[in-house]
This record gives structure tokens, C-alpha cells and sequence, in this order.
């Protein structure tokens, strides 16, 4: 079973925060799962072959084409850009990915 520091490390990875309830909850779901992932880990799998996928489909590309969905004008690009929440010059302003939100 998982400890209670790492059901709270988890949560910090996934950069979510949770409560005394969720953090229980969290730990019995979570305990649970790798309880199964060890009863799997037990089968003898010897001679079986890997399956990696099941499609068949081997490199299933389409051609990529304009579909007309945007009616193309020549201020298409400042409508879009218009929409976003942030914005600088003709450039969408996002967040840093580098630096933890504050």
C-alpha cells in the first residue's frame, strides 16, 4: 500500500492539490491499482508474443489540404489572433512552461 508522502508526491508531480478526503480516497484507488498491476506482473508469459498493436495499420497518413473550413481574407490572421485572451503585437502571449505559476 501506498504511504500517505507518496500519494502527496504524486500529487505535487501531477501539480495538483488535494485534500485530507481526496488524499484517502487517492491512496485506496491508487493502492488498489498497482495491487492489480502486481497480480499481472505475475503470469507466466513465456512463449507469448508481444502485441504492440492491433489495426495493422502500418504509417496511416492523409494528405494534409485545406478543407475551406476558414473563409481565407487577408485579416484572417488578426481575427484569430484577436480571440486570444493575451496577446503583444501580432503574437499570442502564453505562460512560461519553465517557471511555476504563481
Amino acid at each position: 500500500m501506498l504511504t500517505d508522502k507518496e500519494v502527496k508526491h504524486i500529487a505535487n508531480l501531477a501539480r495538483i492539490k488535494i485534500s485530507e478526503k481526496e488524499e484517502k480516497s487517492l491512496k485506496k484507488d491508487l493502492s488498489s491499482i498497482l495491487e492489480y498491476i502486481e497480480k499481472l506482473n505475475e503470469i507466466d508469459t513465456t512463449g507469448v508474443e508481444p502485441l504492440y498493436q492491433t489495426t495493422g495499420l502500418v504509417n496511416s497518413f492523409r494528405k494534409d489540404e485545406p478543407r475551406g473550413e476558414f473563409k481565407m481574407d487577408e485579416n484572417l490572421n488578426e481575427k484569430l489572433i484577436g480571440q486570444a485572451p493575451r496577446k503583444e503585437n501580432r503574437f499570442i502571449k502564453v505562460g512560461s512552461v519553465f517557471e511555476k505559476n504563481k
